[in-house]
């Protein structure tokens, strides 16, 4: 494990304050035997020498010192000042390095030399027992190249400085915090059905059934509220399916051609049939148990099946019950929108 970068599989949750609560749980994961695409992390000491580098604390300090988060224009003002001044410095030149060497490997690793990846922003802090910035700050699919890489990685760590980041942690508290971000960049699966999953029934608390929610393609359609999903909830007792809910889901998020993402229309025979048979919800059901296990915890997962292979790509505990008082009769997905901030469906 160098300075700047580290395998996925080598990281434990002690790592946490070296790389953030994302990094850290897919190594978790990975130690467990939980499926999990490969990958590596840029640790926080890569952002604080960018920072370091351009002299960004001063600046970004100014913009955020005295802040009312209250006067929503002034914590706009502030956030996009402190936003530009991270994306306009250079990455020093060994983390840039470091990245593309990582990436190197990992193309080396699945025998693509030109590996689509997902950039996810792993705060240090994020995804804990008592808290979660999911939605908050950035992650970017489909991203190719190591220069695209490292433009990525810096657009992950300005994220950090978002009008709903700075927010969110004034209003936990943390204000006073020097805030800090490691990343994550992570092997695509290329999802032919992707979602997530409770490892409860997080409306009711049940901790005997896992709530299931899934839409075609990309999973950033069920968590970015671009589709009503598929919902079920499958027993852990039984296994049989206690329910299961059908919906229209009329498109979906591809790969786009040139990279990143697109949204494309679901053919109408497949628009309205289930996007899960019976084998495939066994399937995620054997997971989340196995995570919850590994964990000792409720977890909420999200998941894709590319291939006929199913991965794990992020797993944070569950906080919606004990955080968020959603809508009467609300289902999963709509609490984890609630939570976002995203209105109902």
């Amino acid at each position: 494990m160098s300075a700047t970068t580290a395998s996925l599989a080598d990281l434990r949750g002690a790592d946490e304050p070296r790389f953030g609560g994302k990094s850290t749980a897919l190594g978790e994961l990975l130690t467990g035997g939980i499926p999990v695409p490969p990958g590596f992390a840029v640790s926080v000491d890569a952002f604080r020498e960018h920072l370091r580098a351009a002299d960004l604390d001063r600046e970004i300090h100014e913009a955020l010192r005295g802040l009312d988060v209250s006067d929503t224009d002034a914590l706009g003002a502030a956030a996009a000042r402190a936003e530009a001044a991270v994306r306009a410095a250079e990455v020093p030149a060994a983390v840039r390095d470091e990245i593309a060497a990582r990436y190197a490997e990992l193309c080396a690793a699945v025998g693509d030399p030109n590996a689509g990846v997902a950039v996810r922003s792993s705060a240090v802090g994020e995804d804990s027992a008592e808290a979660t910035f999911a939605g908050q700050q950035e992650t970017y699919l489909w991203v190719r190249g190591a220069d695209a890489i490292v433009e990525r990685v810096r657009d992950c760590w300005a994220s950090l400085y978002s009008a709903e980041a700075t927010a969110y942690r004034a209003h936990h508290g943390d204000a006073g915090d020097e805030p800090a971000m490691g990343v994550t960049v992570q092997l695509m699966a290329d999802a032919d059905v992707a979602g997530v999953m409770f490892t409860c029934n997080p409306v009711s608390g049940d901790p005997s059934v896992v709530a299931i929610d899934a839409a075609w393609g990309l999973g950033l359609g069920v968590v970015g509220g671009d589709v009503t999903p598929d919902e079920f909830l499958v027993s852990k007792v039984s296994r049989d399916v206690v329910r299961r809910q059908i919906s229209r889901k009329e498109v979906e998020h591809r790969p786009a051609p040139g990279g990143g993402t697109e949204v494309v229309p679901v053919d109408d025979e497949r628009a309205s049939a289930p996007c899960l048979d019976d084998v495939a919800l066994a399937a995620l059901l054997d997971v989340a148990r196995a995570v919850q296990a590994h964990f000792g915890s409720h977890q909420d997962i999200e998941w894709a099946l590319a291939g006929g292979e199913l991965y794990v790509v992020q797993s944070r505990p569950v906080t919606v019950m004990a955080k968020t008082e959603g809508p009467k009769g609300a289902s999963a997905m709509d609490l984890i929108m609630h939570q976002f901030g995203v209105p109902g469906r």
